[in-house]
């Protein structure tokens, strides 16, 4: 298949904390872009933010992703497609609040691609780390042939009762799974190829609308409160961590997979590399004083990462640079401090 270097690109679920960025990225390096959002109300956020970019960017409303049809209309004109509108947190009861829209809203921009996306090229579907890790006793380097059916599994047997970070983990697995099996089911017939970007934890700076600490995403409300609100114990902050990416690497890895033709075909995680929480307290003591108190028996150099992910693919298929905690941590304290919010 062919690399998409130009051209217009659709965005699902733009309004969101990793599509925001994504849409920032792909029109700073000169695409045209098309993002979707469930609402004129999201819109409106969504066009201030970009409105310097005048007519390479649009916003349409796709009030339910689950609905046959749903982009029909809105692959018609474009090269590639971002598929980041999944929804992530860990308030589910019914775990098929989750699966749904996460399986769903994969296919059908599958098969809309399928029956009218004449010009599309290539397709990037933003999964999970969760859709890879299995979680136990051991530290474990896992690979893009690491598949969490675990969390499938455990989630069919306990349903609403499963660990909430469970059901999540299962709608990303069976979101990613039905994704490839589309591929493979027609593979005859597409004119376009798949890659799947496979983030853990993600953090930085929000452009998205955020009105409150409150109101921040899942992994951003967990960052506030841990660093400045103390929500973790100290023996928590040195031994509760996991992987993490900065979102505008993130981004930058969303467009890579459009642009480089290797990555077509394939399953590409992405991550900066293991944290326990203090590390982040103690990079955010730097340039703001007032952060959770320290654990003094924290050692970086010698605690124990029980997750680790094979980054090699990335580099060697993306050649993608990673922000380093400090540097992640300096812009996120700046967006807090400039909200008002410490």
């Amino acid at each position: 298949m062919v690399a998409v270097q130009q051209g217009k690109v659709l965005v699902t679920g733009a309004n969101g904390f990793i599509a925001m960025w994504v849409v920032k990225h792909l029109l700073d390096q000169g695409y045209i872009v098309r993002g979707t959002v469930r609402s004129e109300g999201k819109a409106k956020h969504v066009r201030e933010v970009f409105s310097r970019y005048g007519d390479k960017f649009e916003v349409v409303i796709v009030e339910d992703i689950t609905k046959p049809g749903a982009f029909d209309e809105y692959v018609k004109d474009v090269d590639a497609i971002e598929h980041t509108a999944s929804p992530f947190h860990f308030k589910a009861n019914d775990p098929d609040e989750l699966i749904i829209p996460a399986v769903h809203g994969t296919t059908r921009i599958l098969e809309s691609a399928l029956a009218h996306g004449k010009n599309v090229k290539r397709i990037v579907i933003t999964s999970s780390t969760a859709a890879v890790l299995t979680v136990q006793s051991t530290p474990r380097t896992f690979t893009e042939a690491d598949w969490n059916d675990g969390a499938i599994q455990l989630v069919r047997e306990e349903g609403a009762k499963a660990p909430n970070p469970m059901k999540y983990r299962a709608s990303k697995t069976l979101a990613e799974r039905a994704a490839w099996e589309f591929v493979e089911k027609n593979k005859g017939t597409l004119g376009w190829d798949l890659a799947v970007v496979n983030p853990p934890y993600v953090f930085g700076p929000a452009i998205h609308e955020v009105g409150a600490p409150e109101a921040l995403n899942e992994s951003m409300y967990d960052w506030f409160h841990t660093v400045f609100k103390g929500s973790k114990t100290k023996e928590q902050l040195s031994s509760i961590g996991s992987c993490w990416i900065d979102v505008r690497d993130l981004a930058e890895a969303h467009v890579l997979a459009i642009k480089k033709q290797e990555a077509g075909g394939e399953r590409i995680m992405v991550s900066q590399g293991p944290y326990k929480w203090q590390d982040f307290v103690d990079a955010a003591r730097q340039f703001y004083p007032k952060v959770s108190p320290r654990d003094e028996t924290y050692d970086p150099a010698k605690t124990t990462h029980m997750i680790l992910y094979d980054t090699s693919k990335a580099a060697k298929l993306l050649g993608i640079k990673y922000r380093s905690i400090e540097e992640g941590t300096k812009d996120m304290v700046e967006d807090f401090k400039a909200r008002g919010w410490i």
